[in-house]
Order: C-alpha cells, then structure tokens, then sequence
C-alpha cells in the first residue's frame, strides 16, 4: 500500500488501537529495518492484517467490502479466472453496464487490475477487503456437487456399466482392484472427497438401495442428500474407498474399518473409514477429521460467565480429573484439545490414549488404541503412567477398567482428562457409579464436569423479532427465564433495566442457496465439585438432585445457555429445543 507512515501514524493513534509508545516504538523498527509502519505493527501483534487494511482503505479513500456470507452469482466471480484470483488475491463480486467491482488484498497490484480490464473489457473498479472473506468467496468458483457429478457421470456411466456387465457374479480381488483403478471411479471419488471437504462436512454416507446409490453429507450437524449415483457405481466407489485405506477388497460379509489422509489446498484431512454389510450392498461411512486445527480458546468456543471462570480454576490445579460429557458429535473432544493447548507448554510432559487421534498437536505425545492387538485405553493408561506424564487424556471412559485406572492416575499426582457418553454433565456421576467407581474417589479427584452441545449458528443474515405472550409462556415451561435474564445482566448481554419485553431473539432469512445457518456454536454447562455437591455425590444421590444443587450454586443449564445464545443473535429458539431435546 502506498500510505506514508506519517499519515498511518496519525491515523491509528487518533483511532486509539495502538498506544502512542507502542507506535513510537514501531516507527523505531521502520526506520532501522527499512520496513512499513503497519507491515510492523502487525508482525508485532499489535494490529491484525484485516484491521491493517480497514484503515488503509479509509485513509487511501477507497470503500472496504466485507464479503462474510456474501453469494457471488458464478457468472460474475467467472469473470476472473480461478488461478489469476488465487495468485493475486483478487476477486469479483459486483457487475454494472460498463463496470467490474473486484475486491482485493492490495490495490496497487496493476498488473493484475491490467489483465483484468483487457479481459472483461469494464471499467475496473478496486476494493479493498480482508484475508478472510476473499478466502471464503476463493470456495465459491468450486462448481455445485450436483454440476460436477452429473458431469462425470454422463460422460463416464457407461464404463461402469461395461465394467459391471462385463465381470458378473463375484468379483476377485485383482478384478475390484482394477476397477477401483479406473479413471471414471476415482474422479468420482476425488469429486466426492473434495466438496465433502469444501462444504465442511463432518460426515460422507455412500447408502446402497434397491435401484441407486444415495450419496449424503453431515454438516452442521444434519444429513443433507448430495447426490444419486446409478447402482452400477456402487460396489466400483466401495472398493476405490477400500483401496484408499488399505482395506480386504474381497470381503464383503464383515464390516471393516480403515483411514486415509489427503491434501486439499493445502489443508490435510484425515478420513476415519467404516464399511458394513447391508442387504443391498456395503454402505461406506467416512468421518472427516481436519488435521492442525488447534489455535481455539474457550472463549472462541463459546464458553463464557462463571462456566469459564470455572474451568480456568480447574486448569491451574496439577491433579485431579476434568470430565466433558455428551453424545457422540457435541464437541466433547474439541473442547479437551482446546484445555490441553493452553496447558502445553515446555515444562509439562503431556500424553494422550485416544481412539481415533482426531488432531495432531506439536509436544503432544498421542498414542492410538489398537483392541484387534489387546491395545485398550485401560492398557494404555497403564503405559501411559510409567512414562512421567504431568496430564493424561483419556478419550473415552467406556469401561468399569478405564474408569478405575484414570481415577488412579487422577489421585497420584497427575491430571486427567476424559470424556463420558451421558445426557448432561449431572449424568456424569451416576454413570461412574455404574462403572464400578467408589463415591469417595469421585470426590477426591473430580474438579468440573463438562456437558456440551452444538447448535447450528446463525450467519448475518437474520431478523430481530420479539416474542408473544403465548410464547413466552411456552418457553417458560421449559427453562427459568428469571435465571436466563439474570445471567444476561450480570454478563451486561442487556441493560440492567431491561426485562423480556424489550428484548429481542433472532431467526434466519433464507437465500436461494442458504438456510442462514453456517456453521455450529457450542451450548454448555459446567458443574463444580462443591462441598455440597461432593456430599449428594457420597449419598449416590440421583443426577436430578445433583443438578438441582448445582443450579442453586450458579449453574447454568445447557438449555439456558442455549437461550443466553439466542439473545447474543447466535442460533435460534427452534435450534436450542431441537438440539437439548435429542
């Protein structure tokens, strides 16, 4: 950019994000290494690059565009060749009679503009906007999955057919293996694979039926039907996944499991892979797991109040046990990867026994469980004891042994991290008690109690609206609206005079391609183990009471985060209800 220094100096110190001996320090740095005031101030941490360009923009007098959610008609984005748009950071998003808006990192990138405007042959009209918004309309020039597949397909069917006509009967291995080699099946593999992981899905379900093949993908949470490929394609995509990780080709009676790794631009994506036997054929399920995804805190996902001042309590501690509990899919383990990211530093010895290891983290010793070999989280937490750690984690107590061994480890000088499968973070308890697990260990190891889920998030384009009588009345029979709205103010979310009449909920505005919903936001609750709760914990007191008491402390529930969550413009009433009544 060219911004004299002087004129961004000026700038950034009227705006107060940066201290005058912050700046002046920084005009120190340019001058003694020939670099731009801002260029420094951001290797230095004290603006961000996107809040670098909102202020070039204003001072260079040229708009800033925020692309965030933004739907760019593929006519228009086309305009720009994808390769020329990566490699220069250049995208367009808004066409008149005689111009061509384009949003860009760098305005002074001439020859990129140059090219463009020989191109289109429009006026060309420069924009600036941030990292993150032209990486998101970047996803947009993937043609739909539909588009795509319907492509191959009609080009590549008819070799299926031949293949699947031609063989008849059983196929050997050698055979499958030579069809999962061919070049129609893996670019409908590779197809499926990439938009999977374009579209952010969390799951890919390939569903023989009678007469087709039904391709689905979990995102946010929910199944969405992607594609139909012919039947014939089938067992050709099943042995191609097979190939992949490095499964049996010619068993078709057992469910197998097996993984594989792949690069897309630049992102690496584990897929945990699981095939089962059906009348009609092998269904496929794949997991996807999104490798080096570490950097959250607990504020980013979504904790906050006394829930958060809890956990960091826990945090300081160097013994004792940490539990999140929750259906399979509510964030359980991103969460435990987030508390041992702020825990990792060079003077603990951190080690982990999981099933599957879902991140991978720096100084972090991971260790993969292997039942086919006797290899179990209880054998693996013996192991793990004998190797010096200062913090376990567990990935999952399923077992009367497990749970007795990290109880263990929990009370001879180590903290413990795990996960449990039960409806609330109260369940916790009764559940450990089924285990086999003593009350009096309980309460001599346990800290806090975790239990999450994940709700769909509300992108920006949504409505306020308020609520009826009726309503409220409804709502009211489910949660205690009185303890949502207290917690509301002390986290000064409203004013202290507000009540439920000035407040607002929000719900989505649909697009033509969106249901205005993008991405997930966790609802939480936290229980500590207080002298009261520890006593109802030795009485083997019932999850209700132990969840009475905890609110009485100053609990707040899932469903009343869910509502807290509501009035912040994060999800809806309707997602809240779904999601806690699963």
């Amino acid at each position: 950019m060219l911004i004299e220094n002087t004129q961004l100096y000026k700038f950034i110190l009227d705006s107060g994000l940066v201290t005058r001996e912050d700046l002046d320090a920084a005009v120190k740095q340019t001058t003694e290494e020939n670099r731009g005031l801002g260029d420094v101030l951001v290797t230095n941490g004290k603006i961000t690059g996107n809040n670098l360009r909102r202020m070039q923009a204003y001072v260079l007098g040229i708009p800033f565009v925020d692309l965030h959610d933004k739907r760019i008609p593929f006519e228009t984005l086309s305009l720009i060749p994808e390769p020329i748009a990566r490699a220069h950071n250049i995208v367009a998003f808004k066409k008149g009679d005689t111009t061509l808006e384009v949003a860009m990192l760098d305005v002074n990138d001439l020859s990129a503009i140059d090219f463009i405007k020989k191109k289109v042959n429009l006026k060309i009209l420069p924009r600036l906007t941030d990292a993150d918004s032209l990486k998101e309309t970047l996803v947009q020039y993937q043609k739909s999955l539909k588009a795509e597949f319907g492509d191959i397909i009609q080009k590549e069917v008819a070799a299926l057919n031949l293949v699947s006509d031609e063989k008849g009967g059983e196929a050997s291995a050698d055979d499958l293996k030579k069809i999962a080699e061919d070049l129609p099946v893996i670019r409908i593999v590779d197809t499926l694979i990439k938009h999977a992981i374009i579209q952010n899905a969390s799951d890919v379900h390939i569903e023989p039926m009678d007469d087709q093949v039904l391709v689905r993908y979990r995102i946010d949470g929910r199944l969405h039907d992607a594609m139909v490929l012919p039947r014939q394609a089938g067992p050709s995509v099943t042995a191609r996944i097979k190939v992949l990780s490095n499964l049996k080709l010619d068993e078709k009676r057992l469910p197998q499991d097996g993984r594989f790794r792949v690069d897309v631009n630049g992102e690496r994506v584990s897929f945990r892979v699981s095939i089962l036997p059906t009348y009609y054929g092998e269904k496929t399920v794949m997991r996807l797991l999104r490798e080096n995804v570490i950097g959250f805190t607990l504020e980013s996902i979504n904790f906050h109040g006394e829930s958060l001042e809890r956990i960091h309590a826990a945090l300081k501690k160097t013994t004792g046990m940490i539990l999140t509990t929750g259906p399979t899919g509510s964030g359980k383990t991103t969460t435990l990867y987030t508390m041992l990211d702020m825990l990792n530093a060079p003077d603990v010895n951190i080690s982990t026994i999981e099933d599957p290891i879902e991140y991978q983290m720096a100084r972090i010793n991971q260790t993969q469980v292997k039942p086919e070999i006797g290899f179990s989280f209880a054998q693996g937490i013996r192991t793990l004891v004998r190797q010096d750690p200062d913090i376990i984690m567990v990935g999952e107590v399923r077992d009367d042994e497990t749970a007795s061994l990290a109880i263990n480890a929990a009370l001879t000088g180590h903290l413990v991290f795990s996960t449990l499968h039960t409806n609330s973070a109260a369940g916790a308890i009764p559940r450990l008690l089924d285990m086999k697990a003593e009350s009096f260990l309980l309460v001599s190891t346990i800290d806090v109690i975790i239990g999450q889920r994940l709700v769909r998030h509300l992108t920006e384009s949504k409505e306020a609206y308020k609520l009826s009588r009726d309503e409220f009345a409804e709502l009211s029979k489910l949660v205690s609206l009185d303890r949502v709205l207290k917690v509301l103010k002390d986290e000064k979310i409203v004013k202290e005079t507000d009540t439920w009449d000035d407040i607002s909920f929000y719900r989505p505005v649909k697009g033509p391609e969106d249901d205005g919903f993008k991405g997930r936001v966790g609802i939480q609750e936290v229980i500590k183990m207080t002298p009261s709760i520890k006593d109802l914990v030795m009485k083997r007191s019932t999850s209700i009471d132990i969840e009475a008491q905890a609110k009485k402390e100053g609990m707040s529930t899932m469903i009343e985060d869910g509502i807290f969550k509501c009035v912040q413009g994060l999800t809806t009433i309707e997602e809240v209800l779904r999601v806690v009544s699963e």
